[in-house]
């Protein structure tokens, strides 16, 4: 493959949970072209197992799509520093009440290759203890819900769970585990 190469990088918008970047690129026939890259401090999730096998899921309302969803709870990162284990664990803990000592990783995903750098690590959270309340933020409203394999990969193929990281992780956990 031919190289292609950056000219410019120029910040047009710098937001609170991404920032909005315009690339001039040289591609290998010598066109100058502009490229859109939205930057992400990067994400963590976690597929968390109950004793009794059931998985923990997140029901919220997502502005994008104007309507909740059915997710594995998940959040970003406390800075580019913070090790992505530490922020499974620690949303996993804000959004359900539960707590667990250590988590596994299942998989990592870039969420959008085309035109954004979000990577979330996907891990494996057993041997949870409820801790009690929630500690949303001040923008969050979840209910937690919990669910076996089987109905969450039937909503899966049902479309009626459509968030990618929550069907890689849910899929990831089913191929690995059982």
């Amino acid at each position: 493959m031919e190289e292609i190469k950056r000219l410019k990088r120029e910040l047009v918008v710098k937001g609170s949970i991404i920032d909005y970047y315009q690339d001039t690129m040289q591609i290998p026939n010598g066109n100058v072209v502009k490229w859109d890259l939205i930057d992400h401090k990067g994400a963590a999730a976690v597929v968390a197992v109950r004793e009794d096998g059931k998985l923990l899921m997140v029901r919220q309302y997502r502005n994008a799509l104007e309507r909740e969803t059915l997710e594995i709870p998940a959040g970003g990162r406390n800075g580019r520093q913070e090790p992505t284990d530490v922020a499974a664990i620690r949303e996993l803990e804000e959004e359900t009440g539960y707590k667990c000592d250590q988590v596994e990783l299942l998989t990592s995903i870039y969420t959008t290759v085309a035109f954004c750098n979000e990577k979330i690590d996907i891990y494996l959270a057993r041997g949870l203890k409820e801790r009690g309340s929630q500690h949303l933020d001040e923008d969050e409203y979840i209910n937690v819900e919990a669910y076996s394999v089987d109905e969450l990969k039937q909503m899966i193929f049902d479309c009626r769970i459509q968030d990618s990281k929550t069907i890689c992780g849910i899929l990831t956990y089913a191929a690995k585990y059982l």
